[in-house]
C-alpha cells in the first residue's frame, strides 16, 4: 500500500479532558481515554460518563475518533456495573473500547455487537496465532506488543490484513521493561496491580548501587520511532499510537503537533523532518527506539527516572559554566511557556458542556399533540428544531387530561449526560385534553431517534445469569481435589513415577532452530504434559507449533493464546495457564466457546472473597497453584547489562539458549529479588518470597478440581534446595480426607518452606 493511499492514523493520549482537546487541536485522528473505573490508567484524572458524551461530540466534529479504555482484568462482581457501563455505551457514538479481559470478547460479541473491540497492549499480542484467536474472538484491531522489532511488525499486520484486522504500535513514550500484561511487580510489591491500572512503575525505582554502578538498573528511556515512520508505514501499520495518559495537556499537544507535522510532511513529500526539537522539550527520559531496530544494548537504559529535558536543553547548547546551565535552563522555560500560551489559546474556545434544549408542547382540540425539541447551541451550530406529532387527535377530558405534570415526568428522560433540558414551554396548550397514554411513549421514542444521531435507542440488556456447573468426576474420595506439578529438568523426571499427579513439563521460550530435542524428550515420556509460556515470538513461535505437530499430545497447558489457537485447530486438549490472568465466569465463557477450552487457572492476584463466586462452565476444570515462585517481571531486555555486567553489546539469539546468569538486586528499602535467566528463557525477576497458599485448601477445595504445585528450580535464586520428593509427598497428604494427615502435612510444609507468602489471596486485587 502506497503512503498516498494508506490511511496513517495518529492516536494521541487523553488522561483528562484538557488532554483531549490539546490532542484534538494538535492533528489527532484518534484519540483514547480512560473513565474513572475500569481502564489501565487509574492514576489519569480520567473523565466521567457525562464528560465523555461531550468528547465525543467535541472530537466528531473535528473529525476525530474516540476510542474508550476498558483495559484491566474484571472481577466478578463488578460484572455488573461493567455491563450496565456498556448498556450505556452503546448509545453513544463511541468509535471503539480498548479490552485486556478475556469476557469482554463475549459479552460484547453476544450483547453489545455494535461496538468495536480493540485488543490492549495488556493481551501481549507478539504471534500469529493470538492475531487470530482475536480476530475470532471479535477483536477489529489489536495493540502490537512494544518489544517487537520492525520484521515481526510487519509479518504480524500482514497476516491481522489477511484477516480484515487493523494493527497499531507504540511509537512515543514511556516504555515498559516488562511484557505488558506479564508484569506482577507492583502487585507483588505492593498490592497495587498492573492489570488493573495501579503500576506503581517498581521498575523506576531505586535500588543499591549494582556491580556496574547503577542505582536504577530496570529503568528504560523513553520510546521515540520519530524518525523510523517510513519504516512503520512500510510495514503497513495503521495506527502509531503515543503513550501519555498520566501526562498532561501541555505534553500531549506538543508530542502530538510534533509527530502530526512529520507524519505530513512524509505523505506528502516522502521526507521526515529533521527537527524532533520539540519532543525533547517536554517529559521525557531520553529516546531509544530499539525495540523496533531490534539492537537490544545497554544504551536502552538511563540510570535515572526523572525529567531529562532540562539535561537536554544544557547538552545541546554545550552549555558548561554555571550561568552557560542557567541561561539554557531558562531559555527551555521560556519555550515551554510558550508552547504552553499557544496551547491554551487554541483550546480556550473548546467546549464539551451539555446542549440546552427547550421542549415546546402545542395542544389544540381535535389536533395532534405536537412536540418540538429546539436544540440551543450558537449562531454558527444551529440545529433544525426536531419535531413529532401523536397519532391521534386531543379530545376534551375531564377525568384523565394530559397536564404539564404528566408531561415532565414523562420527558424528563433527556435530561441526561448530552442533553440539558433548560426549560419546557407550555404557552400551546389548552387544558382539559386527552390523548392515549401509550402515545406519549411513542412521541418520546420519535425524539430520541433524532436525539441520538437518527439511530434507534437500543434497549438495555440484563447480565446473563451464570450456573456453576459441577466438578468433574476424578476417583477422588468426596471428589477432592487432584493434585498437579510442574518440572523442567529431566533429573526430576523420576518424580513422575512417584505420584498419580498429573506432570507439566514447562517448555522454554526460545528454541534451537529445527532441533527436535524437546520433542523427543516428550515423545519418549509420554506422561509428561507439555507448558507453553507465555511469550514466544517469532521462530519461537513456529518452534512451538511444530513441537504440537511432532508430538500431538492429548493436553497441554498454555500461558499463550496463540498456541491454544492452533491445539483447538489439531483438536488437543488445552488448559489456560495461570499467566492468561483469568479472574472472572465470562473469561472462562471465551476460552470455553472460542477456544473449546477445558480447563483454567484462576488467576493469584485474586482474593478469597473475588474467588468464591466465579462460576466454573459445564465440563471444565478450575485449577490454583498453591506453591510457586512468585514471576515479578519477563523482560525481552537484558537484566545483567546493569546490574553484573555483560561483555555482549546487544542481546541475540545466543543470549536466549545459552545464558544461566544469575543474580539479585536490592532496592533502598533493603528488600532483596532474584534476577533469573534461564536457558532457552527471557530474563525474569521473582519476589524474594515464595507463594504458599494452604489456606485455600482449607476455604475453597470445594471450588476446585486441581491444586498445582511448581517444583521447577526457576526463579529459586540463592533459596535453600529443597527435597521435591519429601514436598510432593507432604502436598499429596495436605489434602488428604484424614484430618491428622492433612494437619501435619501443612505443618511439615510451613516448616520446609521457610520464605514464604500468600499476600495475593489475602489482598486481591
Amino acid at each position: 500500500m502506497s503512503t498516498a493511499t494508506q490511511k496513517i492514523e495518529l492516536l494521541a493520549p487523553g488522561g483528562d479532558v484538557e488532554a483531549i482537546k490539546a490532542a484534538i487541536v494538535a492533528g489527532a485522528n484518534a484519540v483514547y481515554c480512560g473513565l474513572d473505573t475500569f481502564n489501565a490508567r487509574n492514576r489519569a484524572t480520567n473523565i466521567s460518563f457525562d464528560q465523555l458524551t461531550g468528547v465525543l461530540r467535541l472530537a466528531h466534529k473535528y473529525n476525530c475518533e474516540v476510542f474508550l479504555t476498558i483495559n484491566v482484568v474484571i472481577l466478578e462482581h463488578e460484572m455488573a456495573g461493567l455491563f450496565k457501563l456498556l448498556n450505556k455505551l452503546v448509545n453513544t457514538t463511541i468509535d471503539g473500547i480498548i479490552v485486556q479481559d478475556l469476557a469482554l470478547f463475549t459479552l460484547v460479541k453476544k450483547y453489545f455487537p455494535s461496538l468495536d473491540i480493540h485488543a490492549s497492549t495488556q493481551m501481549t499480542t507478539h504471534n500469529p496465532g493470538q492475531v487470530l484467536f482475536l480476530k475470532q474472538a471479535g477483536a477489529s484491531r489489536v495493540n502490537l506488543s512494544r518489544e517487537l522489532n520492525l520484521s515481526e511488525i510487519k509479518s504480524l499486520t500482514a497476516l491481522a490484513h489477511e484477516n480484515q484486522v487493523l494493527t497499531e504500535v507504540f511509537v512515543h513514550g514511556s516504555l515498559c521493561i516488562a511484557f505488558s500484561g506479564q508484569c506482577y511487580s507492583s502487585s507483588v510489591s505492593v498490592g497495587n496491580s498492573g492489570n488493573r491500572g495501579r503500576c506503581s512503575q517498581a521498575c523506576r525505582d531505586e535500588y543499591e548501587p549494582t556491580a556496574t554502578g547503577n542505582k536504577f538498573p530496570l529503568n528504560l528511556k523513553d520510546n521515540s520511532a520519530y524518525f523510523d515512520l517510513p519504516q512503520l508505514v512500510e510495514a503497513g501499520v495503521d495506527s502509531l499510537k503515543i503513550e501519555g495518559r498520566i501526562k498532561g495537556a501541555h505534553y500531549v499537544y506538543t508530542v502530538v503537533d510534533s509527530w502530526r507535522q512529520n507524519v505530513n510532511q512524509f505523505i506528502e513529500t516522502g521526507r521526515l523532518r529533521e527537527d524532533d526539537s520539540n519532543l525533547h522539550k517536554v517529559f521525557n527520559r531520553d529516546f531509544t527506539n530499539s525495540f523496533l531496530t531490534g539492537d537490544l544494548s545497554k544504551d536502552m537504559f538511563i540510570d535515572n527516572p526523572r525529567d531529562h529535558s532540562a539535561v537536554h536543553a544544557v547538552q545541546n547548547s554545550n552549555a558548561i559554566s554555571a550561568v552557560q546551565i542557567q541561561d539554557a535552563t531558562q531559555t527551555l522555560y521560556n519555550e515551554k511557556q510558550v508552547l504552553g500560551a499557544t496551547l491554551e489559546n487554541k483550546i480556550k474556545y473548546l467546549s464539551i458542556a451539555k446542549q440546552n434544549i427547550t421542549i415546546k408542547f402545542a395542544a389544540k382540540l381535535d389536533r395532534p399533540l405536537t412536540v418540538t425539541v429546539i436544540i440551543e447551541e450558537n449562531a454558527k451550530n444551529s440545529h433544525a428544531p426536531i419535531i413529532a406529532h401523536s397519532n391521534s387527535s386531543m379530545i376534551s377530558s375531564d377525568k384523565s387530561p394530559i397536564d404539564q405534570a404528566i408531561l415532565e415526568k414523562r420527558f424528563k428522560i433527556f435530561n441526561n449526560a448530552d442533553y440539558t433540558i433548560e426549560r419546557f414551554d407550555f404557552t400551546d396548550m389548552d387544558d382539559g385534553l386527552s390523548i392515549p397514554f401509550k402515545e406519549l411513549g411513542v412521541l418520546r421514542n420519535q425524539i430520541a431517534y433524532h436525539l441520538n444521531g437518527e439511530k434507534d435507542v437500543i434497549a438495555a440488556v440484563e447480565l446473563p445469569k451464570l450456573v456453576s456447573h459441577p466438578k468433574l468426576e476424578n476417583n477422588q474420595p468426596a471428589n477432592k481435589p487432584t493434585l498437579s506439578i510442574l518440572i523442567s529438568d529431566p533429573k526430576d523426571f523420576y518424580l513422575a513415577d512417584k505420584t498419580d499427579a498429573d506432570v507439566y513439563f514447562k517448555l522454554p521460550e526460545s528454541y534451537k532452530k529445527e532441533s527436535p530435542k524437546y520433542s523427543d524428550i516428550l515423545n519418549a515420556n509420554p506422561k509428561l504434559i507439555p507448558w507453553f509460556p507465555a511469550v514466544l515470538i517469532g521462530k519461537d513461535y513456529i518452534e512451538a507449533v511444530k513441537i504440537l505437530e511432532e508430538v500431538k499430545p492429548k493436553k497441554i497447558v498454555s500461558n499463550n493464546t496463540g498456541i491454544a489457537f492452533v491445539a483447538n485447530q489439531m483438536g488437543i486438549e488445552w488448559i489456560a495457564g495461570p499467566f492468561l490472568n483469568t479472574t472472572n465466569s465470562y473469561a472462562l465463557m471465551t476460552l470455553k466457546d472460542e477456544l473449546n477450552c477445558a480447563g483454567a487457572f484462576i488467576s493469584n492476584e485474586i482474593n478469597h472473597r473475588q474467588i468464591k463466586n466465579i462460576a466454573r462452565p459445564a465440563n471444565f476444570k478450575m485449577i490454583y497453584s498453591i506453591y510457586h515462585p512468585i514471576l515479578m517481571m519477563v523482560s525481552r531486555q537484558c537484566f545483567f547489562q546493569q546490574t553484573v555486567g555483560c561483555k555482549k553489546p546487544i542481546i541475540e539469539d545466543g543470549c536466549m539458549l545459552k545464558c544461566t546468569k544469575a543474580t539479585t538486586i536490592t532496592n533502598v528499602k533493603g528488600v532483596s529479588f532474584a534476577v533469573d535467566k534461564q536457558r532457552g528463557g527471557y530474563p525474569s525477576i521473582y519476589n524474594h518470597e515464595q507463594f504458599l497458599n494452604l489456606d485455600i485448601i482449607n476455604d475453597l477445595e470445594h471450588l476446585f478440581d486441581e491444586f498445582f504445585i511448581d517444583l521447577t528450580d526457576i526463579g529459586s535464586g540463592s533459596k535453600e534446595a529443597l527435597d521435591k520428593l519429601e514436598l510432593l509427598k507432604h502436598f499429596e497428604n495436605s489434602l488428604s480426607t484424614d484430618s491428622d494427615i492433612y494437619t501435619n502435612a501443612q505443618a511439615q510444609l510451613n516448616n520446609m518452606v521457610k520464605i514464604k507468602t500468600n499476600a495475593q489471596y489475602t489482598q486481591g486485587l
